[in-house]
């Protein structure tokens, strides 16, 4: 079979971009506004033009206060409306790759089971392995914090004794 260039092209690295805002990791200037803006255009969403336009906005405190993060820089959030179609869109997503499997499961059922048994065939030798490699590390700490104990200088067990001035 002949993978589409489409596929191909998803499954092929590509050279780092410059990051923007991302919500569901998925960056919000170049893919999410656009998207909306599609959407918008054949009436199939009706955000507001102002949140497409401006889809970043200061965060503000319960006092009305604008919120600046540690380092000194402005709180920034995603406008209310782009996050809520945001999250219709990634709870949808959810809620498709949930039913596919469902029908997986439901239409192919020894296929199904026989790919779980083979993923946890395939698996065991990795988690024995990890749980081997967390054994040693475990023990390594403890070896490291009993030998700096050791190394520790100990205060000499005498009394002290009050002297009035």
């Amino acid at each position: 079979m002949n993978v589409p260039d489409t596929i191909q092209t998803l499954l092929q690295p590509t050279a780092s971009k410059p990051r923007g805002r991302k919500v569901w990791s998925v960056d919000l200037e170049t893919v999410w506004v656009p998207f909306f803006t599609a959407t918008n255009t054949v009436k199939a969403t009706a955000i507001p033009s102002e949140a497409l336009g401006a889809p970043l906005r200061l965060a503000y405190d319960k006092d009305g206060e604008v919120l600046f993060t540690k380092t000194g820089r402005p709180s920034l959030k995603v406008a209310t409306e782009v996050a809520a179609q945001i999250r219709t869109a990634r709870e949808n997503f959810v809620e498709s790759l949930r039913k596919f499997t469902g029908e997986v499961m439901s239409q192919e059922k020894a296929a199904y089971k026989a790919e779980v048994q083979a993923a946890q065939r395939a698996g065991e030798p990795i988690h024995r392995k990890m749980d081997a490699d967390l054994a040693m590390a475990y023990l390594r700490r403890q070896e490291q914090a009993e030998a700096e104990q050791a190394e520790a200088p100990t205060e000499p067990d005498t009394e002290k004794v009050l002297v009035a001035a």
